[in-house]
């Protein structure tokens, strides 16, 4: 009995034991938090901590202008490079190959011969449509004159009318006949025409699809050789939806909106052109619409087929105001900044983006910040709201951006080269 007593006893004490050790735990852990609170990450307690560093000293960091200027207003697109006009060119009649009469890659013009098909055979079809058409105008000719003989022997009713009658028709009759052979030796004029294969649209040719001494056909489906028209040429690139409006609206208006063309990299230009036409319905998987920009391509930089990115100036926006890229931080309340003031004082400055986009190294704002201020663009990871800083000396205008940054649906901006 002594011994259940003296088990109670150690049990009840561990249990108290154990209460008196959780509670102060939640104590101390609440007077943590407590504290915490009262100085806030905003707070000007965490200023004083966050603002400074491990040895009390600013937290240096590198500081850039807001800047104000004109900017051009953009929408970036992948491309495909088209030619204006497509032909394949080939054979209209059969017969063996007998001349190429072009180079591969050269550029020709309409009408041009390219190759020449043995032209023999239908010479023959010709003369024996030629001789066929004389023989026939000869039985015309001859009934033509019985026909007046007989007109003659009727007004003075030496003859029958029914012998005149059928005269007349028979002359008509080799009348038709002389028209069929006139038809059949057109046409065949017209086979031994098609022997000279000619190029039906100006443009550059492509690489040859048969060689000489090879028998060609009207139905081969390869044909002779692919021509291109390449100057001028075409790029087709989707914009979203919601920009077609002020696009069209621009158009509408007579302004001539340029077109550029880069390479897959976006940063060579290769050829510019200006805006034609856009397609006359949405995509509904992409919510994109195409557009069609020609270009001249004189020096033939752009090929039928070809990947590019195609960049539509859109409009001039004026006295935008600009942030380093480098600058804005993007948290739970949206985007920010930190702008330092005259005493070395930073700020959280909440800032509004423009859906315009933005350049390879500065972002377009609305509402924040205001051109002249200074914002914190390098050693941002230890600022706090109040923190004390040290600019750093150097070249504050040039944010580590590594690239163009893209704005909503692909559109961006660049400062306008008047500016």
């Amino acid at each position: 009995m002594k011994t259940r007593n003296l088990l109670l006893v150690l049990v009840a004490v561990g249990v108290l034991a154990t209460s008196v050790y959780v509670w102060h735990a939640r104590r101390a852990k609440a007077e943590g938090a407590t504290a915490e609170s009262a100085a806030g990450p905003g707070g000007a307690g965490a200023g004083r901590r966050g603002g400074l560093g491990g040895n009390n000293k600013p937290i240096p960091v590198r500081a850039a202008n807001v800047k104000q200027g004109d900017v051009q207003v953009t929408v970036d697109g992948l491309g495909t490079v088209t030619a204006r006009n497509t032909a394949t060119v080939k054979a209209r009649v059969d017969g063996p190959l007998l001349s190429i009469a072009f180079a591969e890659g050269q550029t020709v013009s309409r009408g041009d011969l390219l190759a020449e098909i043995d032209p023999r055979p239908f010479q023959v079809q010709l003369s024996q449509a030629q001789g066929q058409l004389a023989r026939d105008q000869a039985l015309l000719a001859s009934a033509q004159v019985d026909l007046e003989r007989y007109q003659g022997l009727l007004a003075k009713d030496s003859i029958a009318k029914q012998q005149v009658d059928t005269q007349a028709a028979l002359v008509k009759q080799y009348q038709g006949t002389v028209q069929v052979d006139q038809a059949q030796v057109d046409n065949a004029k017209l086979q031994l025409g098609y022997t000279r294969v000619t190029a039906p649209i100006s443009g550059r040719l492509g690489l040859r699809q048969v060689d000489v001494g090879n028998t060609v056909h009207a139905s081969d489906a390869t044909g002779i050789v692919l021509i291109t028209q390449t100057q001028p040429i075409a790029v087709v690139f989707p914009l979203p939806a919601d920009k077609l409006g002020s696009v069209l609206n621009r158009q509408r208006s007579g302004a001539v909106l340029q077109v550029e063309a880069l390479d897959r990299d976006g940063k060579t230009v290769l050829a510019k052109g200006r805006l034609v036409s856009a397609d006359n319905q949405i995509d509904l998987a992409t919510g994109t619409v195409k557009l069609k920009a020609e270009f001249d391509n004189r020096d033939n930089a752009l090929f039928p087929n070809q990947f590019v990115n195609a960049r539509l100036h859109v409009e001039t926006r004026a006295n935008a105001v600009m942030v380093p890229a480098a600058a804005v931080q993007r948290g739970a309340q949206g985007s920010f900044v930190y702008a330092v003031n005259a005493e070395g004082v930073v700020n959280v400055r909440p800032v509004v983006l423009s859906p315009t986009g933005s350049t390879s190294e500065f972002l377009v704002v609305d509402k924040g910040v205001q051109a002249g201020e200074r914002v914190v663009i390098d050693g941002l990871d230890k600022l706090r709201d109040g923190g004390k800083v040290e600019l750093i000396t150097g070249d504050p205008a040039a944010p580590a951006a590594s690239g163009p940054r893209q704005g909503r649906h692909g559109q961006r901006q660049r400062p306008a080269e008047a500016s």
